[in-house]
């Protein structure tokens, strides 16, 4: 258990690692949209960290949305070095984990699981019958 709260801590705190660079330190032009770094998940052994990321102020429904992702992804991988010395600099650990940069879908999967809900055309009229009693 006491394995799983390190963890936990060091994605976290990798993620405001990487957020604050991502303001700062950065400057690709592929990295023009607004990025969130939703999440960090970091193995048992501390060898990968897993970086979810969603890309804002594109059309989730669109191509270009797609294409921006991907070259989001990209610029990352790319800074992938940078990014690891910094994260070494600033916590002091034996071996940095590899960084996997993946975009997080959990956004797009819970407009969808909405748009069926409200697709679904439930009488709720019976409900309020039911409180005056």
């Amino acid at each position: 258990m006491a394995r799983g709260y390190r963890q936990g801590r060091l994605g976290e705190e990798i993620r405001r690692i990487i957020s604050e660079m991502l303001i700062r330190d950065i400057k690709d032009p592929r990295l023009s949209a607004m990025i969130s770094i939703t999440a960090v998940e970091v193995t048992s052994d501390g060898s990968y960290a897993t970086v979810y990321l969603s890309v804002l102020g594109a059309d989730p429904g669109q191509e270009t949305a797609e294409e921006q992702q991907k070259e989001t992804i990209a610029a990352l991988n790319r800074a992938k070095g940078f990014i690891r010395s910094e994260i070494s600099h600033q916590i002091k650990m034996r071996h940095v984990p590899e960084l996997i940069f993946k975009i997080d879908k959990s956004m797009e999967y819970g407009r969808h699981i909405s748009n069926i809900i409200d697709q679904l055309e439930i009488d709720h009229s019976n409900d309020d019958e039911g409180e005056d009693r």
